[in-house]
């Protein structure tokens, strides 16, 4: 049976015509002309299938971009995509699929863009964000950091002590904050110099001030402070050293 496409019965869509000098074949024959048909048909296919392969995996035509934002603030990862047909589109948290939901919106829009917006961002959001977009043909991936700057913050700062003479004596303050905040602790008003016996440590979001062997000049008031380019806090303790 001919292709739908192609009546090879019909004068119009192959005219009778004298086969080149050298072929023998008579291109008036019914039988040549469902072969060429089928050869033609056959040919486009090729050619579709050939730019499936070539535009049909999804890639990214942008990537996405890193981000830093204020604390409460909205944000929006976004990239471009291509590949037919359309791609499925799925985004992810430091690996875990993330839903849409009252803080997390997926939005495609005209012609080849898709983004993730983020409501009322905290510093629990801080982390890596991956798109991955897939169809039929093939997958791919792109990934972009959040990072969210939060003003230096005392979260718990030391409660007052009254100690003997001889005694260790630790405060310790709880901080927080993004870029990372200076600490510094002073005692009357004047920071303090460390040295072996009077020092105080980082670890963490925790720090750490020690004093061996106290004596009553040690007594005071002391305060702990951070501060970084968004913000400055400070928590004070009384000491008393009898």
């Amino acid at each position: 049976k001919a292709p739908s496409d192609c009546n090879p019965t019909s004068p119009s869509s192959m005219p009778s015509r004298k086969p080149p000098p050298g072929v023998d074949i008579d291109l008036d024959d019914k039988d040549v002309q469902i072969a060429a048909c089928m050869i033609q048909k056959s040919f486009r296919g090729h050619r579709v299938r050939k730019k499936l392969q070539e535009d049909g995996p999804p890639k990214f035509l942008e990537e996405l971009q890193d981000i830093s934002l204020v604390e409460g603030s909205a944000a929006r990862i976004e990239g471009r995509l291509g590949g037919f047909p359309d791609p499925t589109v799925t985004w992810y948290k430091d690996g875990q699929e993330i839903k849409e939901g009252p803080r997390y919106n997926i939005v495609f829009e005209e012609p080849d863009v898709c983004a993730l917006v983020i409501r009322n961002t905290t510093s629990s959001d801080v982390g890596t964000y991956t798109c991955k977009a897939y169809n039929q043909f093939g997958d791919a991936f792109d990934s972009a950091k959040i990072t969210i700057d939060v003003p230096a913050k005392i979260e718990k700062g030391p409660p007052n002590q009254s100690c003997k003479k001889g005694s260790v004596i630790t405060l310790k303050a709880v901080v927080s904050g993004n870029p990372e905040p200076m600490v510094g602790w002073a005692k009357d008003g004047d920071d303090i110099d460390e040295d072996d016996r009077v020092f105080y440590d980082i670890d963490n979001d925790v720090t750490i001030l020690t004093i061996k062997n106290a004596t009553k000049k040690d007594s005071g008031k002391y305060e702990v402070y951070v501060e970084n380019d968004h913000g400055f806090d400070h928590s004070f303790s009384r000491v008393d050293v009898k």
